[in-house]
């Protein structure tokens, strides 16, 4: 069978889209092949800067005949239906079949597509592919209707077996397929013929380009790091980095050049991030200063001076713009030692939100909040309300308009000149965190104070104003802010009542999305009652304002009294969605955090993880697993016959109505359980509470088989059926077993 080989030349492709479209091509074709009914047995995708190749191995040589058989109407059907099934088949009265059927005489048409050429088929394909690529962007060129990323130039597709090698037939646009390509742009210059993949990429590789990107990437970085360690240095790995590069160049020629001996002070995270930014430089750290002071370039090209003139240009654009990140770090640490507050108020100026106001207006919510939670995670209130006010003022700093993403580590800085203690420096740094999954998580108190604040104050304000996810939509990045709220209270061993605070925060918000400026000063009013022990939108609270005189706000308050409590309840919904989707990712089954989000107190987020460990280590033993069946047959035989006899069986059983030794041993293992199981979960020691009920699985097990319930005394029934309540009633105060799968 013949092996396709297809690329399509053009000028230089972005390095961010390579990838995908080396994916797109590979699927649009494989895809269009299968559909057409050419089989295949393997396929594989390569791009370089220009060029996207696909090479499809054991591709059958012709689609198979393919025999439809269509029902049609009654022979003697009306003319026009006969006519619409006639035109619709393609075929003519006397090419139908007429066959008996228990409903009389039916025409039946029998259409036959005979099979195609591979070739005839591929260049269909390629032809579709081509003019419905899916480019993020892409540009039409001189009076051609063809779209691409960068000008198409050629179009090589060929089909080669054992006995030589086919051009495909095709033109897309004037531009035909044909079986040439061309090499390096500047070292080898000029079209080629080939005659497989394997022809291909070798003589690619002759005239100097590497077409697997994965080769280039490994050629890269095995030169850089060769070059750094020859002179004693390391370079800063960056696997983002090094795969936009390798997608920059054909023929990959590391250079390492030299930074200016006046940029050598700057922050090392300044000068990585703006050699990367503007110049796709890998930065080269002294391991033993950890200062960043030279840097590796990757050329296109191979030249007579070994890459001096390309390393001495480049020198010089770095330089420049080094330049300009001194003058900003050297302006913000002026400004830093002298009155950071400047930042902080120029934040005044800048929207957080229409509806939630200016990042001023945030930080003082943010600072608010921290002060709050400090006793909690075990910081200092005044400490943790100072670090919130200078988080974010860093935001206004001209080094961090010009690199958006140094916001927090130039904070770090800026705070650090400015004599503030490390807490609060290392605070302004870690607040933004953890930003994912792997992302480290602040331990320090402080940080932790101000991470929470931070995220709880997004998370609640979208909330009061109704700006939450849907579907895939997420513009704000809340499910991010609720994994870090989850994370860094379970890496904490937090224990917050969310609940509660989610009602107070939403309130607040609620709030302050409702009034004009003028009445901005409600929200002051409402912090105050409730940091004094009253409940936002609770009844007292309209009697604290009138006493306030703020009768103004009532109609606001009125409609927090109605509304808060439902959005509130969703946001601790959206919670037990996301701490779902974390624990799963740990192993512990869906139906198990169901069974401990019923439980109360599921707002305390440790306590919660807390007891589905355990429940989940409880289920992996035989015991375990079993009590479980005990349980739901338990439960059914009391559920139903609760709702035949109108009452509920609670009233406590007597084991001097017990008849077998199976049910007086059951009524001892209750007991028994009881006094484990009681003062565990008082202490919320789930594991011991679980191992307890755990242990009722043999008796349990033992009494569905040596008694029948529904016994002729109906003294001793009830009293049996108020021993399954005790069973229900002890398994139900570890964890709701009825949420559990099996």
């Amino acid at each position: 069978m013949p092996d396709l080989l297809i690329e399509l030349f053009s000028e230089e492709i972005p390095a961010r889209m390579q990838k995908r479209a080396g994916e797109d091509l590979q699927k649009l074709v494989t895809n269009g092949l299968v559909e057409a009914g050419l089989t295949y047995a393997s396929a594989a995708a390569f791009t370089t800067p220009r060029r996207l190749c696909l090479t499809v191995e054991g591709v059958v040589g012709e689609s198979p005949t393919l025999r439809e058989e269509r029902k049609g109407p009654r022979a003697d059907a009306p003319e026009k239906a006969i006519e619409g099934f006639l035109r619709g088949a393609g075929l003519t009265r006397d090419q139908v079949e007429e066959r008996e059927t228990p409903k009389g005489n039916v025409l039946f048409a029998v259409i036959e597509k005979p099979g195609r050429p591979a070739a005839e088929i591929i260049a269909e394909v390629l032809t579709h592919t081509i003019r419905t690529f899916p480019w993020p962007k892409s540009m039409r060129w001189g009076d051609g209707a063809l779209k691409w990323v960068r000008p198409l130039h050629s179009i090589l597709c060929i089909l080669t077996d054992e006995v030589g090698t086919d051009m495909v037939p095709g033109d897309v646009d004037g531009i035909t397929f044909g079986d040439t390509t061309e090499g390096h742009r500047f070292m080898a210059p000029g079209r080629f013929s080939v005659t497989s993949f394997e022809d291909y990429e070798r003589k690619l590789k002759r005239v100097h380009v590497v077409l697997n990107a994965a080769d280039r990437a490994e050629t890269i970085w095995h030169d850089a790091t060769n070059a750094a360690f020859a002179s004693g240095l390391e370079v800063v790995e960056d696997q983002g980095l090094l795969a936009e590069v390798a997608g920059l160049v054909e023929w990959p020629v590391v250079l390492m050049g030299k930074i200016g001996s006046d940029f050598l002070d700057l922050p090392p995270e300044v000068l990585q991030t703006s050699m990367k930014e503007h110049q796709k430089f890998f930065s080269v750290r002294n391991p033993k200063t950890g200062r960043i002071e030279r840097f590796i370039t990757v050329a296109n090209r191979e030249t007579a001076d070994n890459g001096a003139t390309i390393l001495a240009g480049n020198e010089k654009v770095l330089s420049a713009r080094l330049a300009d990140a001194k003058f900003f770090w050297e302006n913000d640490l002026r400004i830093a030692k002298s009155d950071m507050s400047v930042w902080t108020q120029a934040l005044e100026n800048v929207t957080f939100h229409n509806k939630l106001g200016s990042q001023a207006d945030r930080i003082n919510r943010i600072a608010a909040l921290a002060r709050e939670l400090a006793p909690v995670v075990g910081a200092d209130p005044d400490q943790a309300e100072e670090a919130a006010r200078f988080a974010k003022a860093d935001l206004s700093s001209e080094m961090v308009y010009e690199f958006p993403e140094l916001q927090g580590l130039m904070g770090r800085y800026y705070a650090e000149a400015a004599g503030h203690p490390t807490e609060i420096a290392a605070a302004a740094e870690e607040h933004y965190s953890p930003l994912g999954p792997s992302d480290d998580v602040p331990t320090a108190p402080v940080s932790v104070a101000v991470a929470l604040a931070d995220k709880l104050d997004t998370l609640t304000g979208f909330w009061a104003i109704d700006e939450k996810p849907t579907g895939s939509k997420d513009p704000f990045a809340l499910r991010r802010a609720a994994l870090g709220v989850t994370r860094l209270i379970l890496t904490n061993a937090l224990h917050l009542d969310l609940g509660l605070k989610f009602r107070s925060e939403v309130a607040f918000r609620f709030g302050y999305s409702r009034l004009d400026a003028e009445r901005k000063p409600f929200e002051k009013f409402a912090r105050a009652a409730y940091a004094s022990g009253h409940d936002f939108i609770g009844d007292d609270i309209i009697g604290y304002l009138e006493n306030a005189e703020l009768e103004v706000e009532l109609d606001i308050v009125e409609a927090a009294k109605s509304e808060v409590p439902p959005i509130s309840e969703d946001l601790l919904s959206f919670f037990h969605d996301r701490l779902k989707v974390y624990l799963r990712d740990q192993g512990i089954r869906h139906d198990i955090i169901d069974a401990c989000i019923a439980m109360p107190q599921n707002d305390d987020l440790t306590l919660l993880v807390k007891r589905a460990k355990a429940l989940s280590e409880t289920l992996k033993t035989d015991d375990g697993e079993n009590l479980i069946q005990g349980f739901k047959r338990a439960n059914n035989i009391l559920t139903q016959a609760e709702a035949a006899d109108g009452v509920e069986y609670s009233y406590g059983a007597d084991v001097k109505f017990a008849e077998t030794g199976e049910e007086r041993a059951l009524f001892a293992a209750l007991d028994a359980a009881e006094t484990k199981i009681a003062p565990a979960m008082d202490s919320q020691d789930f594991a011991t509470a679980m191992s307890a009920m755990a242990t009722l699985r043999g008796p349990i097990d033992a009494f569905f088989e040596a008694v029948q319930i529904n016994a002729d005394n109906q003294t001793v029934r009830r009293n049996r059926l108020n021993l399954l309540s005790r069973i229900r009633t002890l398994c139900l105060s570890v964890a709701d077993l009825t949420k559990i799968d099996g």
